[in-house]
């Protein structure tokens, strides 16, 4: 993974053959914390979305040492792995091989990859409304939880008043207008 310091990137992965990498609430809980107790120092999560199979994260790169973020990350999908492989008894990788980072410079990219991390669960059926995955951003964006891992503020101040009513009416007008275009 190519990284810079102060940039914004999509950073993504799979389980290998699309296999399931989260199977329990647990899972996802304790992928969260080991991503957080790991890597808060070295970068921001802006937004994030945990599904069956891949993950979604947003993020700002907070550190001059990139060399020990990636190191960081590593331990983080590898020593979840170990605890996910002895949980259910198996053996191998859990993980595609690389993981992506795609930089992200567009300030309109910006906001829409904000919303297409949100709209996973949607778009792949998990549930009718973003606010009801408890494993994404979406909620702490919308005010239906108050979790401090993403750092909503970059994001809320192009809507008025910082306001979260805003936000969730434009996800849900984003939602409609993609319905319309792609899904119907």
């Amino acid at each position: 993974m190519n990284l810079l310091n102060g940039e914004f990137y999509h950073l993504y992965n799979r389980g290998i053959n699309s296999e399931n990498i989260f199977k329990d609430s647990k899972d996802y809980l304790l992928f969260l914390k080991k991503f957080r107790y790991h890597l808060d120092e070295h970068l921001e999560v802006i937004a994030y979305c945990l599904m069956p199979n891949h993950f979604h994260f947003l993020i700002k790169v907070e550190t001059e040492n990139l060399k020990e973020l990636v190191r960081q990350f590593s331990y983080v999908l590898s020593s979840y792995a170990q605890v996910f492989n002895r949980k259910y008894k198996r053996t191998g990788s859990l993980f595609q091989r690389h993981s992506k980072a795609k930089l992200v410079q567009d300030s309109k990219y910006f906001l829409t990859l904000v919303i297409y991390i949100h709209q996973n669960p949607v778009r792949a059926g998990f549930v009718e409304k973003q606010e009801d995955w408890h494993y994404s951003s979406f909620r702490d964006f919308t005010g239906y939880r108050n979790g401090t891992l993403p750092k909503m503020e970059l994001i809320l101040k192009d809507f008025p008043q910082n306001s979260k009513e805003e936000f969730y009416q434009f996800s849900q007008d984003m939602i409609k207008e993609v319905k319309q275009k792609y899904w119907l």
